[in-house]
């Protein structure tokens, strides 16, 4: 078992020396600072158990140091060392956070209770969120990223349909993670070893569709000069999945609709139907059934893709996702741009949090890749969000009002409602959400 490790950050090289002395003799692993730029420094580049701050100290305070080294790592433990004359502000640390405080001149054997009792609340703490990641991760399909019910509801749903082998209907907005989820059912499902093919169907042609889906022989058209796999032959025995069907033009929906039901495919150029055995699974950011509903979309083709459906929250709804997703892309950045972020400062996540992310997840990880590629600290700071999130972290601080996001909820809710002279069925479908899931929100925001 790895030995505690302990920094002590003091200005004065008597009392470091003392403390390092006593602490190594009680079998822990110190390191000494100081100043609490070096230390900060240090605790960005690796993990500590405990720090011994000094209060005073030139340049940054004891507390200020306490604040960066938790908001780098909240499980680490902080006492604080005084003079008897700044007790008061030793109380005032252990409210920002601080385990405990200590005046000088120090009592070791006080020091040494208070040490151990900080290291046993630590060593609890991590086992508890390694027990906790322990067994999300069991239930988490791999690359999905989320603790809060609404994401828990889309695990359990790909648990039970990814071995079934039938046909998907992922819906969501744009950056909501439906190629993940696609993935996360083929890897869960019996096709996992073959191939997985993903085609976006928006912005192009009708011919540029069927080649790209159906491929052609040679000679089939100017330029032909060999045969080509389409992709849906190209992922026999696998999945393929239909990004963004909704935009998918009306004719080829028909020829989809033909290999949906007869299972093969006809090479543009060619007359002979090849068998293909394929997993289908689309997605769409658009509302198909409302698309059926105007005839914009075919409803034979609509009923044969939803077999099931699963519907992906947006970011705005699960917030509480927001840290664990930025720490997800803190790890994923950070070695890319060959730096060490141990974390974001509490007013970036505030921020965030007010923010209502119109690209969901996908702009999240943009702003965060910004972010860690412009940040020369450890912490990323508000400086370093884009200009529109800054503007908005100083209209909260000069007193502007910006909406919650339940404020901005309900205002929308009220709008449609007024739309719909209050028929509830009929507001359901425009806001794209259940009857049940709508009635709930309106008795949260006090709209019934």
């Amino acid at each position: 078992m790895d030995r505690p490790r302990i920094a002590v950050l003091d200005d004065e090289a008597i009392v470091r020396r003392e403390l390092v002395r006593s602490l190594k003799k009680e079998g822990y692993e110190t390191e000494p600072f100081a100043n609490g730029e070096s230390a900060l420094s240090r605790l960005a580049e690796t993990t500590f158990d405990l720090l011994l701050c000094d209060l005073r100290l030139p340049g940054m305070s004891g507390i200020e140091v306490m604040k960066a080294a938790r908001a780098g790592d909240p499980s680490i433990e902080v006492i604080i060392l005084t003079g008897f004359a700044s007790v008061d502000s030793a109380i005032e640390a252990i409210r920002a956070g601080a385990f405990h405080y200590v005046t000088k001149p120090l009592k070791m054997a006080e020091l040494k209770v208070l040490v151990q009792r900080a290291l046993e609340k630590v060593a609890l703490v991590r086992e508890k969120e390694a027990l906790k990641e322990a067994l999300f991760s069991q239930t988490r399909p791999s690359g999905i990223i989320g603790h809060s019910e609404p994401m828990q509801k889309v695990f359990r749903l790909i648990e039970k349909v990814a071995p079934l082998d039938c046909s998907v209907l992922i819906q969501g907005e744009s950056g909501t993670g439906k190629e993940v989820v696609a993935r996360a059912l083929h890897e869960g499902g019996p096709r996992q070893s073959r191939p997985f093919v993903s085609f976006n169907c928006g912005g192009f042609t009708e011919d540029l569709i069927a080649n790209e889906l159906f491929g052609h022989e040679k000679g089939a058209f100017t330029g032909a000069t060999n045969s080509k796999v389409g992709l849906l032959e190209a992922a026999h025995t696998g999945s393929i999945l239909l990004d963004e069907i909704g935009e998918m033009p009306a004719s080829m929906q028909v020829k989809l609709l033909r290999f949906v039901e007869e299972r093969t495919v006809m090479r543009v150029g060619d007359v002979r139907p090849i068998p293909v055995d394929v997993r289908l699974i689309a997605a769409s950011n658009r509302d198909l059934k409302e698309m059926v509903r105007t005839r914009d979309f075919r409803e034979d083709l609509y009923y044969r893709l939803n077999v099931v459906v699963i519907s992906l929250p947006p970011l705005r709804d699960r917030l509480e996702d927001l840290p664990l997703l930025v720490e997800h892309f803190l790890r994923k950045f950070g070695p890319a741009f060959g730096k060490k972020i141990a974390g974001i400062s509490k007013e970036v996540l505030e921020v965030l949090s007010q923010y209502p992310f119109p690209g969901n997840v996908r702009e999240l990880g943009n702003i965060i890749e910004r972010a860690v590629a412009l940040s020369d600290e450890s912490v990323i700071g508000l400086g370093d969000l884009p200009s529109d999130l800054r503007e908005l972290s100083m209209s909260s601080v000069e007193g502007e009002a910006w909406p919650s996001l339940e404020e901005r909820e309900r205002d929308y809710i009220q709008k449609v409602l007024a739309l719909t002279d209050g028929h509830k069925s009929r507001a359901s479908e425009i806001l794209g959400i259940p009857r049940t899931t709508l009635w709930r929100k309106m008795k949260r925001l006090g709209l019934d």
